[in-house]
């Protein structure tokens, strides 16, 4: 059985992750890797630092040593430590937001891209930017931070979460072509907005549907 080790940031990844390999890979097994230290510090920071930098690489490295075949980055707040971390590491690193953020860019010129996390807001629109500029297409981006959900969800007060983020994308809604959820916490919400008139694209599908492709690849090759 192949092992698939997911590096997470808190434990709100943990759930939706988990249904989506039993639903797209039940054959894999899947190890979890969750240190809430790393979200908890970059806010502080405001910034990706050296340091949670340097704990994801050790991370990725023990995922690696387990004897992974890939490994799953669970976190947009840390992705670019993730992206630094593959010249080092001899297995794919998939990037949870990677495959979502290459959809969107196709799915319309206004993107945007809704967030509870600013310290997650920033490197997803950093990425959305990247991978509009690789595939030449020129993009507006709205930034939408959804104050006060992130600390409702830890307060354990989910049902106010998900109204201040459904206020906050509907309020969006009107002024942009696609919607982009930056986290995977958020993703729950996506059968209460099948009437919005835009598409509300999240991470959590898409990323392990990644994680099966490339599973697929190294079969091929």
């Amino acid at each position: 059985m192949k092992t698939v080790v997911v590096v997470h940031t808190g434990p709100a990844t943990v759930q939706p992750l988990k249904q989506q390999f039993q639903e797209i890979l039940p054959d894999v097994r899947v190890v979890n890797i969750m240190d809430d230290s790393l979200l908890n510090d970059v806010m502080a920071a405001g910034h990706l630092t050296e340091a949670v930098s340097s704990r994801i690489l050790s991370y990725m490295q023990q995922g690696e040593s387990m004897g992974a075949v890939a490994l799953l980055n669970a976190c947009s707040s840390v992705g670019e430590a993730a992206s630094a971390a593959r010249s080092v590491i001899g297995v794919p690193i998939i990037k949870i937001d990677d495959t979502m953020t290459e959809h969107a860019i196709t799915m319309g010129r206004r993107i945007g891209v809704v967030a509870t996390v600013k310290t997650t807001l920033e490197p997803t629109v950093r990425l959305i930017r990247a991978k509009a500029e690789t595939a030449g297409k020129e993009i507006e981006i709205t930034e939408a931070l959804a104050e006060g959900a992130f600390q409702a969800l830890l307060d354990g007060k989910s049902e106010q979460h998900d109204e201040i983020v459904k206020r906050t994308i509907v309020g969006l809604a009107d002024n942009v072509d696609v919607i982009v959820l930056a986290q995977v916490s958020m993703a729950r919400l996506i059968p209460q907005l099948a009437d919005l008139k835009v598409p509300v694209m999240s991470s959590p599908r898409s990323g392990v549907e990644a994680v099966r492709d490339a599973l697929a690849n190294m079969a091929i090759a």
